[in-house]
């Protein structure tokens, strides 16, 4: 039951929400088509947008509407009516950003954007020397925002990881994790040890870039991304980012010596963009426009990359014509060699080309040295040492520089901190999804064989894109799958594909 006051809330969030995407079109432009000598004049316009956005996300004005409106709307209907938990999540976000002075809106705005462009010069060069005073001043000021934010409950960390996967918590999430090592590890000691390993230097034959721009076009749009309403672009570090109704940007990267990269980093974030894509139009602005947590949004990327895209009901629809697009380097593979080398899994060095068994892996080592890092127990100057002696630990490998180490992710060199264990918790809900997905709508592997998506994105749409944030991630796994969180479906389908992948006896 809209109130006057209600609507004028909403109008000023839309408002306030064009200069968001306004900053998030400048951000885009940074990273794909800005001049590099344009850098510092960037970081001064995201600053001061920054600056400006904080301003009028804080103000009296947004204040006033919101206790208004919670005084009209709090009288009239249920609390878990749309409009109920819409003002619910605009309180919880307005108390949040008023704690923080505009002051530090502006220096880490501007901090970010300068460590972004060192981070990509400093990569080049493998120089973690350049990069580290601007990760000390990230870091620092990460940790003044979740010193402000912290409610002395769980770890500072949790503040960190609130504003990526709401009211998560560290400790929580360090079960999960440790539950999940525990399978892990030996799946990938069996695997190392089967004598039936995959050719993987099928994909590392010669892929031209052009072809490859064409098919990541193709296979984008089919499964369900519109390039209607998005486009796809290059970066150092694919990503998706949303502009606003009807403008949602994709970015990827290629190696002509490597297939896998940017193949099922654009299926990757198709999966976000689609999620993006068919969040409700109506409450752009609002709570109930925005996706319910990166978790859950990682989900979506997680389950075309992987559970949809590395399948053999995939490939028996699209290698044939992959087939024809690289005769030269596939024309002598079968689908089965062609299958079983994107499958393979062994210990890598690059987070986002890794297989599915030892991802999480990778997410486990950035979640603990986070943790270490807001805490103050670790160092900047100790960072690529203590990488290098986990990644030896929890993969069996040392990183033989710190561009393919501690260097190699943009999330640092963005504030991002808080955002890794996401990834971790997408992998899961993915699995739980799938599994519901193929209760309710029959084998999704024949289906796919067909080159048939669209039931399982609208299945999604239905059950996860068009609900916003009206329930929390908890909530929402619950109501599609009857459960709660839950590793075991994830576990369950790693230990069966990968066991036939391996041809291991027991599976």
């Amino acid at each position: 039951m809209p109130t006057d006051a209600y609507s004028k809330l909403l109008h000023q969030l839309n408002k306030i929400s064009l200069l968001e995407t306004t900053m998030s079109l400048l951000g885009w432009d940074e990273v794909t088509y800005m001049p590099r000598g344009g850098g510092e004049q960037r970081a001064n316009q995201l600053g001061a947008l920054a600056g400006m956005h904080h301003e009028l996300a804080t103000s009296k004005l947004v204040g006033d509407y919101l206790h208004e409106a919670e005084s009209e709307v709090g009288k009239s209907i249920a609390a878990t009516a749309p409009a109920a938990v819409n003002l619910k999540l605009i309180r919880k976000d307005y108390d949040r950003a008023t704690k923080l002075p505009q002051r530090l809106v502006e220096e880490l705005s501007h901090t970010k954007s300068r460590a972004q462009q060192v981070w990509v010069e400093a990569r080049k060069q493998n120089n973690f020397a350049l990069f580290a005073p601007w990760l000390e001043k990230v870091i620092n000021l990460k940790r003044e925002q979740a010193q402000i934010l912290w409610d002395g409950k769980g770890e500072i960390y949790d503040a960190l990881l609130d504003e990526y996967e709401p009211a998560g918590k560290s400790s929580e999430i360090q079960q999960v994790f440790t539950q999940l090592k525990q399978e892990l590890v030996p799946l990938v000691s069996a695997l190392a040890n089967s004598r039936n390993q995959p050719d993987e230097s099928i994909i590392e034959r010669y892929y031209p870039v052009e072809k490859q721009q064409e098919i990541s076009q193709f296979i984008s749009k089919a499964i369900g991304f519109s390039f209607n309403s998005g486009r796809l672009d290059i970066s150092a570090h694919p990503f998706c980012t949303t502009i606003g109704p009807g403008d949602c940007r994709l970015t990827t990267r290629y190696d002509e010596r490597h297939f896998n990269g940017a193949f099922f980093g654009t299926l990757h974030e198709s999966g976000h963009g689609i999620y993006e894509q068919n969040l409700p139009s109506e409450h752009y602005g609002s709570p109930l426009g925005s996706a319910i947590s990166l978790g859950i949004h990682e989900s979506q990327s997680r389950m075309w990359e992987n559970l949809v895209g590395r399948s053999l009901g995939f490939w028996k629809w699209y290698y044939p014509q992959l087939q024809k697009h690289f005769a030269a380097s596939l024309g002598d593979i079968s689908l089965e060699e062609f299958y079983r080398a994107i499958n393979t899994s062994k210990p890598s060095l690059i987070r986002v080309e890794a297989d599915e068994v030892t991802y999480n892996l990778h997410i486990m080592l950035r979640f603990e040295l986070e943790r270490e890092i807001v805490a103050g127990q670790l160092n900047v100057a100790d960072i690529p040492g203590e990488w290098n002696r986990r990644f030896e630990q929890y993969l069996g490998i040392t990183p033989p520089n710190d561009a393919q180490g501690c260097m190699q992710d943009v999330h640092w060199s963005h504030a991002l901190i808080g955002y890794f264990p996401t990834y971790s918790l997408g992998n899961i809900y993915a699995s739980q999804f799938y599994q519901a997905a193929e209760q309710d709508l029959g084998n999704l592997q024949e289906m796919f064989s067909r080159g048939e998506f669209k039931p399982l994105r609208e299945w999604l749409t239905s059950k996860i894109h068009q609900h916003g944030r009206l329930y929390t991630a908890a909530e929402l796994v619950e109501n599609v799958t009857g459960e709660k969180l839950n590793p075991k479906p994830m576990l369950t389908h790693l230990w069966q594909k990968f066991g036939e992948v391996y041809r291991l006896k027991t599976i």
